[in-house]
């Protein structure tokens, strides 16, 4: 009997899959049952090939043999996962396997993780995809019973190959040239070097900002607070004298109401979740990286199955989706969400004007929970963090809009206007899936905060209780947080105006896609380019140096953006795959042409006068995302060693986090408020209290086993203690 070749991108997945297609058996890298065999990838087990693999001489880093354009690409088995590829080529070349189901993920990177192990293996008989968005045993049946023909997907993989091709072309030979140009371990990247370029430029703004005072005017009426404005609508005064003039003019005056505006206003619910709106509300509520976001989203898909496919760019969900929207619902009618998803399943038929659009869905929908049931006591805490942003806003779009009454007043004091705003809530609606620990708005420092109003009427005078003068200074821009850097990833236009004279193209992806801008930034972190501050990300010495020393065209956002929008028409078959990367080839040599002819230098800036013990060349001080380190500056050595590392392990004296310095036997935890302990006294002071917890919990579960009324009140002591030492 022949058999189909399941191929899935992670054993998790694959053992999930395994389990719904009734495959017990296990092997060698697979697991069989009487229909299907499943095996997995490990994430990738085929990359492109490194320099060396097409001329010896690329294998040294030098300039003169720069750039390197292979004529047609390689493609080798990763070292590391020889072994799992070894086991998926056998079961390809086994005889009773007649077709192959791709199930690696439903996007452009599992395409190519996919194409490239069945090309390296070999692979000459029929193939099907499957496309599933939530890996609950009901969405990979149905996707089982609606396998589509692999073919289809082609110019998906088309898309994922230009774009690995793009990166190895103009990424490495940019890396090598500043690399050997400069003397230091510097890179650059068709999307990181833009990227990075955003945070530099804003620090730029921001050391260049010269603050201004500047002065605001408020009355005090019954009631009520007003502020003034000019004819222009301004509210600021930057002359302290005119401001102050205005004051002894007004006090005491009497104010004219001369208008009022009642307007009824409607805000409609926000959109349902994508990879990076998600990202971005994260960073802003718990401070989570792109990258922490993304790795908790994987979970809540793959393990708990409870939210649907996380790497999506669409915040809506096509018709077909709406009659499996009461049985979502059902699955959070739990907790505080019940209340909420019983009221919107009463009202019939479904809101879903706000949540329903074909046109914006494209290979995945919005990020929505699934159909099957959540159990919250299973999820860590930033799982449940996580899951909690998704359901608030999958029952918020499922809600009518927020109604309120805007009532403006325009007053009018010896000539002067002054302005009053009020908001009176007439339904709710959306916003009664939020409380007030996460405003969605944004907030604008220029209109006047809203306050309750008394009943007033045009023509109707009031005395001036007060005039004071509000004094502040103009802002620089802020520095970027992930979740403001993805938003300008996401949408450079807005963030480019000073720098790049062209216009990006209206339609555009941005700077990379929801699946790689969070790696994307996890490389200037490890790169060393970046810092983080608190929430704000702060360029290093390193960064900025390496801005202005990569190529203008590299550091363009909107050039950049385009091309990610050409890997989109690729994969939409609307053009080809050849022209996109012989362009990037021609790009890359114009790049390198650019280094080369470069008079600028790199300076270190962080060196130390701690020599490399393996090469001898002084260390530079570093600061990564857990620590310091000190790390090498030749690139071929690679030497690096931890100073310190930030802990969660807390000070016994203050509380706060501890940090762990030194190596080996030396290591101990140092406190800012000046305790110090060494990393083997701490250990056992630990042993010693999880010990004493595990005498009394026996002791509790004897006493519950005895059922000895005579002991609850030392039991209850203790059950107290217990949770305080938690």
């Amino acid at each position: 009997m022949s058999k189909t070749l399941v191929l899935a991108e992670k054993p998790s997945v694959a053992r999930e899959l395994a389990r719904v297609l009734g495959c017990k058996k296990s092997g060698e890298g697979f697991l069989e049952g009487e229909r299907y065999i499943v095996t997995w990838a490990l994430g990738h087990l085929v990359e492109l090939a490194p320099p060396e693999d097409y001329d010896k001489a690329w294998a040294k880093w030098d300039l003169l043999t720069l750039p390197m354009l292979p004529d047609r690409m390689k493609t080798v088995v990763i070292p590391q996962s020889g072994r799992q590829f070894r086991a998926v080529q056998s079961l390809m070349r086994r005889g009773d396997v007649s077709d192959l189901v791709i199930a690696t993920d439903a996007g452009r990177e599992g395409e190519l993780v996919a194409r490239w192990i069945m090309e390296k293996a070999g692979w000459k008989k029929p193939a099907k995809r499957l496309w599933i968005s939530s890996q609950t045993d009901k969405a990979i049946k149905e996707g089982f019973a609606h396998l589509r023909p692999a073919a289809d997907y082609d110019n998906l993989y088309h898309s994922a190959r230009a774009r690995s091709v793009a990166d190895w072309v103009v990424g490495l030979n940019v890396t090598r040239a500043l690399t050997c140009k400069y003397n230091a371990q510097l890179s650059a990247g068709r999307v990181q070097t833009p990227t990075l370029a955003l945070i530099v430029d804003r620090e730029e703004e921001i050391r260049k900002f010269q603050p201004k005072e500047f002065f605001t005017v408020s009355v005090k009426l019954p009631g009520f607070t007003a502020t003034w404005r000019d004819k222009d609508g301004q509210a600021r005064i930057f002359n302290m004298e005119q401001a102050e003039a205005l004051v002894a003019r007004l006090s005491g005056k009497t104010a004219l109401v001369t208008e009022i505006k009642r307007t009824w206003k409607q805000t409609p619910p926000p959109a349902a979740y994508d990879l990076t709106e998600l990202q971005r509300d994260a960073n802003k509520k718990y401070a989570y990286s792109a990258k922490e976001t993304l790795s908790v989203m994987q979970n809540l898909y793959e393990v708990h199955k409870i939210l649907t496919y996380p790497r999506t760019d669409s915040r809506y969900i096509s018709d077909d989706v709406v009659p499996t929207l009461p049985e979502r619902l059902r699955s959070v009618m739990i907790d505080e969400y019940a209340p909420l998803a019983r009221q919107i399943m009463t009202r019939r038929p479904l809101q879903t004007r706000y949540l329903v659009n074909n046109a914006k869905v494209s290979d995945h929908h919005a990020i929505i929970p699934t159909e099957d049931q959540v159990e919250l006591w299973r999820l860590s805490g930033p799982e449940r963090n996580i899951f909690d942003l998704v359901a608030r806003r999958f029952l918020a779009v499922l809600l009518p809009p927020f109604e309120y009454e805007e009532v403006s007043l325009k007053l009018t004091i010896d000539g002067e206007s002054f302005y009053a705003k009020g908001k009176l809530v007439k339904e709710l609606g959306w916003k009664a899936a939020y409380d007030r620990s996460f405003d969605l708005e944004e907030e604008d420092g220029e209109e006047e905060w809203e306050q309750s109003l008394p009943d007033l009427k045009q023509g109707d005078k009031l005395t001036v209780q007060s005039v004071r003068i509000n004094s502040g200074k103009t802002a620089p821009p802020k520095r970027y947080t992930e979740a403001t850097l993805l938003t300008a990833m996401e949408h450079p236009a807005a963030q480019v105006k000073g720098r790049d004279q062209s216009k990006i193209l209206d339609e555009t992806g941005g700077l990379g896609t929801p699946a790689t801008r969070a790696d994307i930034i996890e490389k200037l972190f490890s790169a060393f380019y970046i810092e983080r501050r608190g929430k704000e990300l702060v360029p290093t010495s390193k960064g900025i140096q390496v801005v202005g020393l990569a190529p203008a065209d590299l550091r363009s956002a909107s050039l950049t953006a385009k091309w990610e929008k050409r890997l989109g028409d690729i994969a939409q078959g609307k053009e080809q795959e050849d022209a996109f990367v012989g362009e990037m080839k021609g790009y890359a040599s114009h790049l390198v042409a650019e280094v080369k002819a470069s008079d600028a230098t790199y300076t270190h800036d962080n060196v130390t006068r701690e020599k490399c013990p393996d090469c001898g060349k002084f260390l530079l001080s570093v600061k990564g995302k857990r620590g310091k380190l000190l790390v090498c500056p030749d690139r071929e050595c690679g030497y690096r060693r931890s100073v310190t590392q930030t802990t969660n392990a807390r000070c016994p004296n203050c509380h706060k986090k501890m940090e762990l310095r030194g190596e080996g036997d030396k290591q101990l935890f140092a406190c800012v408020c000046g305790y110090r302990e060494r990393l083997s006294d701490f250990k056992k002071r630990r042993e010693s209290k999880s010990a004493g917890k595990g005498d009394v919990r026996r002791y509790l579960q004897q006493q519950e086993q005895r059922q000895d009324s005579g002991n609850s009140a030392m039991a209850e002591q203790l059950k107290k203690w217990l949770e305080q030492n938690k």
